[in-house]
């Protein structure tokens, strides 16, 4: 078992400096990941899985930091950086708690904001009295599942008009990041099932936290990093291209998207069109 931990710690050791120069991101999903090591120590894992211009997912790094401050993933994104990674990626999605968004804003300045409506519904909600939630809840619904820009703006507006003289801490937490909670809408709509949440992540994270749960106070924290590198890499031949991954070709090159599903018909009506043009 040593051995084989050992063995773990050199691939990751390896694998953490491996060259980034050929190597290009269109969509990025980031979180944290906290586990529990010898005694009362508490590692905390940044996690990044990239989505190449192929639609291919990919584990692009794995790194132990201190409570996701900005610091540690600006330590993080500089050393990508540096190692050759140079193109931004379009759009990163992750939660709102996290120094990363500060990290991002400075490493890779070109980079959109996507605020996670998962982990945004959730910090919502718990400002909320439990009879109310359910409520607030299926409004949230309305806003990110809209159909087009124009109808999430409209939800958006009708959910704080609703909410906030009774709940203005639970609607002032919505309201701050309107526009990165909406971002994904300058993006192909075929992608949007992929892009509004870090459920892509998540999923792979939820086997990941269980086993080191279940393991915990057994490694240190060098062998921690190294077993859940090592599980994260066997977890990435199952992953599957995104939908449609085509298109990422056109993000790649820039090109603007209507921010409304095609066939929409109540859209195409309001805009005075016969048909959209599929991109």
């Amino acid at each position: 078992m040593s051995r084989l931990k050992k063995q773990w710690e050199d691939e990751h050791t390896e694998w953490r400096q491996r060259d980034l120069t050929n190597r290009r991101y269109v969509y990025w999903w980031a979180d944290g990941i906290y586990s529990n090591v010898r005694m009362d120590d508490r590692l905390c894992l940044l996690v990044i899985i990239g989505v190449t211009e192929h639609g291919r997912k990919e584990l692009v790094a794995v790194e132990d930091g201190f409570r996701e401050s900005a610091a540690s993933w600006e330590t993080l994104l500089t050393g990508l950086r540096e190692r050759g990674l140079t193109t931004a990626p379009k759009l990163a999605v992750g939660g709102g708690a996290m120094g990363f968004w500060a990290a991002l804003s400075k490493i890779y300045p070109e980079t959109d904001h996507q605020r996670c409506w998962v982990h945004k519904s959730a910090n919502v909600l718990n400002k909320l009295p439990k009879s109310v939630q359910p409520k607030v809840k299926a409004d949230l619904h309305e806003i990110w599942m809209a159909e087009t820009r124009e109808t999430a703006h409209r939800a958006f507006d009708r959910t704080l008009k609703r909410f906030e003289a009774k709940y203005p801490r639970a609607m002032a937490c919505l309201a701050k990041d309107r526009d990165e909670l909406l971002a994904f809408y300058d993006y192909p709509a075929e992608h949007w099932v992929h892009i509004r949440t870090t459920n892509p992540i998540e999923s792979t994270i939820a086997t990941v936290r269980l086993r080191t749960k279940r393991s915990r106070n057994c490694g240190s924290q060098a062998t921690t990093l190294a077993m859940v590198f090592k599980l994260l890499q066997s977890a990435q031949k199952r992953w599957r291209r995104i939908k449609h991954f085509q298109k990422l070709e056109l993000v790649v090159n820039n090109v603007k998207f209507p921010g409304w599903r095609a066939g929409d018909r109540s859209v195409r009506q309001e805009c005075g069109l016969t048909a959209i043009h599929q991109i």
